[in-house]
């Protein structure tokens, strides 16, 4: 029997600046959940879920995470929900002496950043594990953050997928392993080439899965033209995979993609490299989920 590889399609980001280069983004509730039914049809067991505002504008409003849910619960095509709680997490600054925050900064409380999963429960939602500067806005996750993120997903039954950008963001979640925060097989989600953690190399992915906790359960994504790549690399490596127009926006040089077409487009590579894809039905058994309705 065939390996069976589970597919994430994640759906549109919360990258302000590709809405420019891509007309076609997913931007409205409905758009977002269409094209989401249109990746799981393709293949996806799995939609990672950002939101928008109507002008494209990156949102973290849980109004707007409602009506996809919504949507998506009340479609007839089976797919499980991972929302992000990656948004209102990062400071910008202004000045260092005296230090001083900068207009863009968002932080919130780390309830506030989880309330999407508080409220709406969906299966999964992401953790993003580790303190990280985004060029010259930093990421805010400290580890008493990161408990209490992890201790309000838990408790509203939602299994926490830890987002690592670097080596050390996975010493974190070591960490909260070991404390026991963090309650079952851990679900790791590599983030690499994003322009701001660990690059999509082989010997990368390789030190990553090396040291993770015995027991736990791992994808990885590559952004750009590493995307397809970067599933090949994985699927040979034995993890999962995630594709989708938040990492990558071309189906090839030049040509604009869909997100149904990137998940077409990888579970091609899935199918060539002798395993099949999962459905999620036994995405669900595989890391212990419950179907939410």
């Amino acid at each position: 029997m065939s390996r069976k590889v589970v597919l994430t399609c994640a759906i549109t980001g919360g990258n302000a600046a590709v809405v420019a280069k891509h007309p076609h983004i997913p931007k409205t509730p409905s758009q977002i959940a269409e094209a989401a039914i249109d990746a799981a049809k393709a293949g996806a067991a799995i939609v990672h879920v950002h939101v928008r505002e109507t002008d494209g504008t990156p949102s973290n409003r849980l109004e707007l995470y409602e009506q996809v849910v919504k949507k998506l619960r009340d479609s007839s095509t089976d797919v499980i929900i991972n929302l992000t709680c990656g948004m209102d997490g990062s400071i910008t600054l202004d000045s260092l002496d005296p230090p001083s925050l900068g207009k863009a900064t968002n932080l919130k409380s780390p309830k506030d950043r989880v309330l999407q999963a508080i409220n709406l429960k969906p299966e999964i939602a992401t953790l993003d594990c580790g303190v990280l500067a985004f060029g010259e806005s930093i990421y805010v996750a400290r580890m008493s953050d990161l408990r209490e993120m992890t201790k309000l997903m838990q408790n509203a039954g939602v299994k926490p997928e830890i987002e690592c950008f670097d080596l050390g963001h996975i010493e974190n979640a070591k960490k909260l392993i070991a404390e026991g925060t963090l309650i079952g097989p851990p679900l790791f989600q590599f983030c690499l080439s994003t322009g701001y953690g660990a690059p999509a190399e082989p010997i990368v992915i390789q030190a990553m899965k090396e040291i993770l906790p015995p027991g736990a359960i791992w994808a990885g994504f590559g952004c750009g033209q590493d995307e397809m790549p970067t599933v090949a690399a994985i699927v040979r490596l034995g993890g999962h995979v995630r594709v989708g127009l938040e990492d990558n926006i071309y189906l090839r040089r030049g040509v604009l993609a869909s997100n149904a077409e990137l998940v077409d487009k990888a579970v091609g590579i899935i199918e060539r490299m002798g395993a099949s894809i999962a459905t999620p039905a036994e995405t669900r058994q595989m890391l212990g989920l419950v179907k939410r309705g």
